[in-house]
């Protein structure tokens, strides 16, 4: 994974480095492991306002993942780097 340096246009981006995105996939994720997010909006069960600026953006879906990890002895193999867009990270 490559590291990207960001030109310091801030003073607060003078030393930032983020990662780069030419590991992440570009196959679509397993389906067994997404769940879908409802999304109301900012909408009630009457279909009223409640919470302004609330809602757009792109459909996004959940990704299940096992934080346990209690499975010991089991060989595995990482298939493949996703990102996550709920949370703003990188599954393998």
């Amino acid at each position: 994974m490559s590291v990207r340096k960001l030109k310091p246009i801030t003073p607060g981006q003078r030393f930032r480095v983020v990662n780069g995105y030419d590991a992440i996939t570009t196959d679509k994720p397993e389906r067994s492991l997404i769940a879908p997010i409802k999304n109301s909006g900012g909408r009630n069960s009457q279909g009223k306002m409640t919470m302004r600026y609330t809602g757009g953006g792109h459909k996004q879906r959940y990704r299940i993942i096992d934080f346990k990890r209690t499975k010991e002895g089991i060989p595995a193999t990482v298939k493949s780097i996703e990102y996550d867009p709920y949370t703003l990270k990188n599954d393998c």
